[in-house]
């Protein structure tokens, strides 16, 4: 599979182009568009277990799509909910990474997705206490809200990043979730919360928005979801 970006940074959109009867897997919902003739499939991935600990904790969607190309090749154009940016990782079998909640928009088939523990964040209403780690190989295509900034950490080097903040980061990085301020009170009333200590090696993916504050000012000006 290759993937080819366009309209990035601020509404970006991956097509993936694959060869004759190659499988790529998508996130429910994420399809923009495909070539004619590519054969469309969603299913649990992993079971029923893994599809629930994925939507519930994850924050993807129950089912994933697999779209298979037919006999000449073909490509699937997909594309995230929220504006922003994608990127692509190549997975070489040996480092996987860790996504954080809903930003993982599709992958090739040799790329295995678990639902992992994060941190405790999720018991305060965070982004979610669980982690969706992509491992094997192949590419996989992780979306932001708003721009995404790499940060490459040193051996030892040391970043603080708010949860609402973090897109993905390298499993050779050493991560630990704690409040910004002294307390959890104190944190809430600094209006931050809960932040990620990172200690490299390898890169960090942030993004410039928060998904948070987003839901905050819809609510906050009357705009969000009614009963």
């Amino acid at each position: 599979m290759q993937v080819h970006l366009r309209h990035n940074p601020s509404f970006a959109v991956a097509r993936l182009v694959l060869a004759p009867g190659e499988p790529v897997r998508v996130e429910s919902g994420a399809m923009l568009a495909t070539s004619y003739g590519v054969v469309v499939e969603a299913k649990m991935q992993g079971g029923l277990l893994k599809s629930l600990a994925r939507a519930a904790l994850g924050g993807e969607s129950f089912f994933v799509s697999t779209y298979t190309a037919p006999e000449h090749g073909g490509w699937v154009d997909v594309a995230p909910n929220l504006p922003g940016d994608l990127q692509v990782v190549e997975l070489d079998g040996t480092v996987g990474w860790c996504i954080t909640r809903g930003c993982w928009v599709g992958s090739a088939a040799g790329v295995n997705l678990e639902t992992q523990w994060g941190g405790f964040r999720n018991l305060f209403g965070g982004e979610g206490g669980f982690l969706v780690h992509a491992a094997g190989h192949g590419p996989v295509v992780i979306s932001c809200y708003g721009a995404l900034d790499v940060i490459s950490l040193q051996p030892g080097e040391l970043v603080t990043v708010d949860t609402g903040h973090v897109v993905a980061y390298a499993d050779t990085v050493q991560s630990r979730i704690r409040p910004v301020s002294q307390g959890m009170l104190q944190s809430m009333k600094s209006g931050e919360g809960l932040v990620f200590d990172f200690a490299g090696p390898g890169q960090v993916f942030t993004q410039t928005r928060n998904p948070r504050g987003l839901v905050g000012w819809l609510q906050a000006n009357g705009l969000g979801a009614r009963d």
